[in-house]
């Protein structure tokens, strides 16, 4: 591509980039200082357009609740918009438009995400990745007909991808179902533990109440469950702080004994919290745990830790969960959209289908 060809087609990216600031004007961003025609190779271009969806990606705004955190809608905006430049220029890079639809999946614009996705299968028609992210959400926008057509596509393509796409439907249909608790009523002979998920530590490293509401729930059933063992997962650092080294310091206080815990200190999502803990439950041998967490919480991290246990076991492990009802918990029996969202989209994470592989932009 000589300079001048450069130049038209970096004068079209600039133009995009103007045209893609419709966000709200109160929504904080992260916006890039690069001069794009600084650049004489389309490389070059892709490579800053690239770092800078990574910058956005990395930008520290969040919104958090107790059960969703999620980068700002408009930082993922910028993010789609930067990847789909750079799909443009280099349009054999499927993995673009597949990074970009993930993005919008994180902003809950499934729709849009599902035309991406469609978008690439033109380019790619037998990607396996495509078939099953439209099959998902096909599904979760209530189109049975289009889920089941890329369903069939898959079988024909990799019978274990279709089976397992199967498996991962019915467990979420079967924890959507089943009626949420505040309690354990159930005893359950064998290795048992319980699990509790982390909630984000306060900015100079002390537990948010939300956490010890998680952690109160968590020594009741330790003290009626004696010979659990505890896993105690998170590790988002905050003032040299960890909820993993809090939550078991909170509960050693209050008379569990050091040697129940195990302290996981480094996962910094629900994802992780599943990816990290398998490994204890499998070390240990566990039959059954029991998830405790935020009532908006549980339903998802039980789905991933299902889905996350099929690879390393235990085998025939069996999860239930308590809930700390951060809302009464009749309102919370039906599974919300939002909440419905991030079980599917955590579910593929956790399966292995990262969301991000556009380097150097590439996350689960």
């Amino acid at each position: 591509m000589n300079k001048k060809m450069i130049a038209v087609a970096l004068s079209g990216l600039i133009a995009l980039s103007a045209s893609s600031g419709s966000l709200a004007a109160n929504e904080p961003t992260v916006q890039s200082n690069v001069d794009y025609s600084q650049f004489i190779s389309k490389r070059q271009v892709v490579d800053q357009l690239l770092e800078d969806a990574l910058i956005a990606f990395k930008s520290p705004s969040r919104i958090s609740h107790a059960g969703f955190t999620a980068k700002m809608p408009s930082n993922m905006e910028i993010v789609t918009n930067r990847l789909l430049e750079a799909y443009e220029l280099e349009p054999y890079r499927t993995d673009l438009l597949i990074s970009a639809a993930n993005a919008q999946i994180y902003n809950k614009n499934v729709e849009r995400a599902i035309a991406l996705f469609e978008q690439g299968l033109t380019v790619a028609p037998d990607d396996v990745d495509i078939h099953s992210y439209l099959a998902v959400w096909q599904r979760f926008e209530g189109n049975e007909t289009a889920s089941n057509n890329h369903m069939k596509a898959i079988a024909d393509l990799s019978s274990a991808r279709h089976d397992d796409l199967k498996r991962i439907f019915s467990t979420i249909d079967r924890i959507v179902a089943t009626p949420l608790k505040d309690k354990s009523d159930k005893h359950y002979d064998g290795n048992t533990a319980i699990v509790t998920l982390g909630y984000a530590l306060n900015p100079d490293g002390t537990m948010h109440e939300i956490l010890i509401k998680r952690l109160e729930a968590t020594l009741e059933m330790a003290n009626k469950y004696q010979d659990s063992v505890i896993v105690l997962t998170g590790g988002v650092p905050k003032n040299h702080q960890t909820e993993g080294r809090l939550m078991a310091n909170w509960l050693v206080e209050r008379g569990i004994e050091q040697d129940r815990i195990i302290e996981e200190n480094y996962a910094t999502s629900t994802v992780d919290n599943a990816l990290y803990s398998r490994y204890a439950l499998a070390r240990h041998n566990i039959d059954h745990a029991t998830i405790i967490s935020s009532a908006s919480h549980v339903r998802r991290g039980q789905t991933l830790f299902e889905v996350a246990s099929w690879k390393t076991g235990p085998q025939g492990i069996t999860f239930d969960t308590v809930a700390y009802p951060d809302k009464p918990l009749d309102q919370l029996q039906k599974a919300s959209t939002n909440e419905l969202l991030g079980i599917y989209r955590d579910a593929l994470r956790t399966y292995g289908m990262w969301s991000y592989r556009s380097k150097p932009l590439i996350a689960r």
